[in-house]
């Protein structure tokens, strides 16, 4: 009788145990931030996600009791800075500015230290900026199609300048959806590559909007299409890669905030109600139209889904590639 007694008192408290560990709790989510927030921007100061990860930080002060701090992480091609928040506490209180890289690096590199979808819980999307397909005006094309003809009737003739992973590999996915060959011609920065592109070295490249539209506008450059899905709001009247004739295709510099895996709900909810907040503000909106960005916002369902896309379409990519970096 006694066995049976301790019995139940033991299911009892186990079954409480697991209502407890199971069960949201908002009082996480009303005293967070308890602390400050180190929001890891895996770049040296002054790039573009340092720029994109600003424009809310700062505003977070105005409703938050404790700041959230930049914290730049820069080398391996933001893989020591992503690696650090993997394995950082799971509380809420780091987190990562994650970009382009953080869905192509595992595919990309032997030892990237981290997995997109296993490491990382996603808490909001912040923006995209598109890539242009911009041409040298000596090229002989004032379209994507023409591109694309004049490619195929002179394989390997043409060459695209490239200025790291995510633009390689957005020229890499045009090559391969539309049956082209071209020379590829690295640089190790965007600056070298608009030199060479503005005087003729190099015959194309895709690039961020906000760095070739004044290129275009001056009539230094010529624009065929963007890469994301919708239209650019800076340059409405340029066609997508997609709408022109292959649906789907986006390859576009994105920025996102996630946590490490296993940060509480109720922390990765307020986080993002907060972020989605700020990114509706008129003024937010406006200055990410400014810098060429499409303001983001959304569920970190949403983002999850996004960062499954992409990881996807990259690992298939370099595996048919066969791009590998050391």
């Amino acid at each position: 009788m006694l066995m049976r007694s301790t019995q139940r008192v033991i299911a009892v408290i186990a079954a409480w145990l697991c209502g407890l560990a199971l069960a949201p709790d908002p009082a996480i989510a009303q005293s967070y931030p308890a602390k400050p927030v180190r929001l890891v921007v895996p770049f040296a100061p002054g790039g573009s996600t340092d720029v994109f990860a600003r424009l809310f930080t700062e505003r977070l002060a105005d409703t938050w009791p404790q700041p959230m701090l930049i914290d730049n992480r820069p080398g391996a091609a933001s893989n020591l800075g992503t690696e650090y928040v993997a394995r950082a506490p799971a509380d809420g209180y780091t987190l990562l500015m994650a970009s382009p890289g953080f869905a192509i690096n595992p595919s990309l590199y032997a030892k990237a230290g981290f997995d997109p979808l296993k490491d990382f819980a996603p808490v909001v999307f912040v923006s995209l900026t598109p890539l242009v397909v911009v041409v040298h005006p000596s090229v002989p094309v004032k379209s994507l199609a023409q591109l694309v003809q004049l490619a195929r009737a002179q394989p390997g003739k043409l060459n695209f300048a490239s200025a790291g992973s995510s633009t390689h590999l957005a020229t890499e996915l045009l090559k391969s959806r539309a049956g082209i060959e071209m020379t590829h011609v690295p640089y190790k920065g965007t600056a070298p590559a608009t030199t060479d592109l503005l005087g003729g070295h190099v015959h194309l490249m895709l690039d961020n909007i906000r760095a070739v539209l004044p290129h275009v506008q001056s009539g230094k450059l010529r624009a065929l299409a963007v890469t994301s899905l919708k239209r650019a709001s800076q340059a409405p009247e340029l066609p997508t890669v997609a709408e022109l004739a292959y649906p789907g295709f986006q390859a576009a510099s994105w920025f996102g905030v996630v946590a490490p895996a296993g940060v509480p709900g109720a922390v990765i909810d307020k986080l993002n109600r907060d972020v989605n907040e700020i990114l509706a503000r008129p003024e937010v909106r406006s200055r990410m139209t400014e810098i060429g960005a499409e303001p983001g916002g959304g569920s970190p369902a949403d983002f999850r889904r996004f960062i499954e896309e992409e990881t996807a379409k990259w690992s298939t990519l370099i595996k048919q590639i066969g791009l590998r970096a050391h």
